[in-house]
């Protein structure tokens, strides 16, 4: 590129990355303000409920102090949120949210003496807990299909690190980052394809793309230590970000501290933190106590079809990991033997099960209620009642059958015992049936080493998604 075209590129650049901060904000302010409208037109409904008159002008102040959230959001970095992961995302978001209206009730308190509707505000704060997050994820989801999320990068280590790296970037499109070229000092890999990323040449070409990438990513395992910290004092762009050869350790709650003049990285163990497991099992019981009563009219109608269409009990019990789990029954009675019989006439469908442990078409289903059972996922629902017996949690690793558990090491089924055993999990909200086993203990592990409050917050949202749309179930 030339000179004179640098500053002109650096120009449409700058132009074209205001775009998703842009629509982000502009959803959020329209998702904040829907928020309001709805409260006050529930408010509004019951007004025969209360004998409190609403006085509309009072409420247009609320309207504008809602507008203080996304300028909090700005001050937090969500407009775009790049560089921010979707739990942090959705940590920063629920706190901005919180406080102002938490100064909002302090203020109608305090100097506007009560004038304000708590039915209002409250349903206004449920709102907006729920639906700026979900504006901000049809907004995202568009700009990543229109190719306009994100920056581009460099990527300095094309070997095993940086490959590994790169696939997981192209595959997670909602980190931000995208990929145009690698830099690797191995002439052998100069002008290959990695990941389908171009190999452009030796790191000293990272001056190159300057004007064309805004970061440059660094994978530590791939460089000599050699060249690494003058590598580091030469790269001249506005984001480097290295990536240490640590793995297998957290990720989420890392945070950089100088120790006389070195860096180090404080991982916090969450789980190690008796505090944490009693917030845990208080969120369990706190979300699944109303789930349990609103489904008990779900459950008995599910258990009278399936005694109308099958012979049998309506409920089945399997023992997990020591846990007995039970579920609505979904399959026939002698659902081994039909299995059998279905592998001796469909061989490669034995390979499919060694591998993922389900089948698309299960012969053992009960047609009908059975199929629609499982793919809304309504047969987990007596386990809620384990949950509230704190037997189970939530969310956690899913407990598994003798059969599912001897394809794993001993380390990882070791790992799996630090928590309490799910109703729903990361495996299942990112993959659910489609995930072999080697992505189940990979969700797995990443889960109880990154756990917080805010990845079960952030599960559980996902999975009434995957739910609703049956993604990966059958």
């Amino acid at each position: 590129m030339s000179t004179a075209a640098q500053p002109a590129f650096a120009a449409a650049t700058r132009a074209a990355s205001r775009w998703p901060a842009w629509a982000i904000l502009a959803a959020d302010v329209a998702a904040f303000e829907v928020s309001f409208a709805l409260g006050l037109a529930i408010r509004v409904a019951l007004g025969s409920v209360f004998t409190a008159n609403i006085a509309l002008p009072q409420y247009l102040g609320v309207a504008a102090a809602l507008l203080l959230i996304p300028l909090v959001n700005h001050q937090l970095g969500l407009y775009p949120g790049y560089l921010l992961s979707p739990v942090e995302r959705l940590r920063r978001r629920t706190l901005a949210t919180l406080a102002v209206f938490g100064a909002l009730i302090a203020w109608d308190n305090l100097v506007a003496r009560g004038v304000l509707s708590r039915g209002v505000l409250l349903a206004t704060l449920l709102f907006a807990l729920m639906l700026p997050p979900l504006a901000e994820l049809v907004v995202r989801t568009w700009l990543i299909r229109k190719e306009k999320w994100g920056f581009q990068v460099l990527m300095l280590g094309a070997g095993a690190g940086g490959r590994a790296l790169a696939k997981s970037l192209r595959n997670e499109p909602t980190a931000g980052f995208r990929p145009i070229a690698f830099l690797d000092n191995r002439p052998s890999l100069w002008n290959t394809l990695v990941e389908g990323i171009p190999v452009a040449g030796p790191l000293a070409l990272a001056s190159d793309f300057e004007q064309r990438a805004v970061a440059a990513i660094v994978t530590l395992a791939d460089l000599p230590k050699s060249d690494t910290a003058q590598l580091l004092h030469e790269l001249n762009f506005a984001r480097v970000i290295v990536v240490p050869d640590l793995p297998g350790v957290a990720s989420l709650w890392i945070t950089a501290r100088e120790l006389g003049g070195s860096v180090g990285f404080e991982i916090k163990k969450n789980l190690l933190l008796r505090r944490n497991l009693v917030l845990k099992s208080v969120m369990d019981r706190a979300i699944a106590l109303p789930l349990f009563l609103l489904s008990l009219p779900v459950i008995a109608v599910a258990a009278l079809w399936i005694k109308l269409s099958s012979r049998g009990p309506a409920f089945y019990c399997q023992t997990r990991e020591g846990l007995a789990v039970w579920k609505i029954r979904t399959m026939h009675m002698d659902g081994e033997q039909i299995l059998e019989q279905w592998f001796e006439a469909n061989p490669l469908e034995r390979a499919h099960w060694n591998r993922h442990f389900k089948l698309k078409l299960d012969p053992r289903v009960l047609s009908g209620i059975g199929t629609f059972l499982r793919r809304t996922s309504l047969d987990e629902l007596p386990q809620l009642w384990t949950i509230l017996r704190g037997r189970m949690s939530l969310v956690g690793p899913r407990p598994l059958p003798d059969y599912h558990l001897d394809a794993f090491d001993d380390e990882f089924r070791r790992l799996r015992t630090r928590v309490l055993p799910g109703l729903t999990g990361l495996w299942q909200v990112s993959t659910r049936s489609e995930g072999a086993a080697e992505v189940l203990q990979a969700m797995d592990t990443y889960y109880i080493r990154n756990w917080s409050p805010w990845l079960d917050l952030y599960i559980l949202a996902r999975t009434v998604t995957a739910v609703i749309f049956a993604r990966g179930a059958y």
